[in-house]
């Protein structure tokens, strides 16, 4: 068995994600469910999703639709309650240093791009998709590894812009000291967020009901914490509709 909640995980928030998995794993039990008594924060993230016992995690739209989607389960997708975006649903706010003069997207066509890895949808492919509507893409890019590491390169001034998912960019705001140092260029279009998933042999609506059940039991505190606003279902095909990178464009 395994289960891991490490998209948004920071350490500012662990308390309020152990609360949250003990609520999960009690109603898990109720239902016969078993599950492992502490997430897998820290195992690498396809271990997690491809592992046949897995109970719960949360992927990106992206690895679900070009390598997941045929060998999880949908559970739900958490609403974090993202101001102008549908229930569910989030973009990519496109963040630059707050001193930058460039004021149009164009302007950093030659600039040094940021993303946290290519099989992202909030950090490369919605970025890809909204350069090249403006008419290019970049040539210079560096990959992070996270999207916060991407946020500080810009504000260590070693990058100049990345598209950084939009909870992650209320995290960062909310926690990190250097985040004045940035300013939104612009958003892209939403897409339907991070859902969670279940391995292939579990009873996916039990484990559905048992999440949205806990998100209720979660702390007023808690569900702040952690922006929870609810568990709405996004069917697979809206997320299998959102278009993918080229191969080239990510090499």
């Amino acid at each position: 068995m395994i289960a891991s909640l490490m998209m948004y995980a920071r350490p500012e928030l662990d308390v309020a994600l152990s609360a949250y998995w003990r609520c999960i794993r009690a109603r898990l039990a109720e239902r016969g469910i078993a599950s492992p008594e502490t997430l897998s924060q820290t195992t690498a993230e396809f271990d997690v999703w491809e592992d046949p016992g897995l109970v719960l995690s949360q992927t990106c739209g992206m690895p679900y639709r070009t390598r997941l989607h045929s060998s999880v389960q949908l559970v739900g997708t958490p609403d974090y309650a993202l101001e102008g975006m549908p229930a569910g649903y989030y973009c990519s706010a496109i963040v630059v240093r707050a001193d930058d003069p460039r004021e149009d997207l164009r302007a950093f066509s030659n600039a040094r791009m940021v993303f946290n890895m290519a099989h992202s949808q909030s950090g490369f492919a919605a970025f890809y998709t909204h350069a090249k509507a403006a008419g290019f893409w970049f040539a210079s890019r560096v990959q992070s590894d996270g999207h916060v590491n991407s946020a500080r390169m810009i504000a260590q001034g070693t990058a100049d812009i990345a598209a950084i998912d939009a909870q992650t960019w209320r995290l960062i705001q909310r926690h990190e000291p250097w985040a004045n140092k940035l300013r939104v260029l612009e958003y892209t279009t939403p897409t339907p967020g991070l859902p969670y998933i279940t391995g292939p042999q579990q009873n996916a609506t039990a484990v559905s009901e048992a999440v949205r059940e806990s998100i209720n039991d979660l702390s007023a505190e808690g569900r702040s914490m952690l922006d929870l606003n609810g568990l709405v279902t996004i069917p697979k095909s809206a997320y299998m509709a959102i278009p993918n990178p080229p191969i080239e464009a990510r090499l």
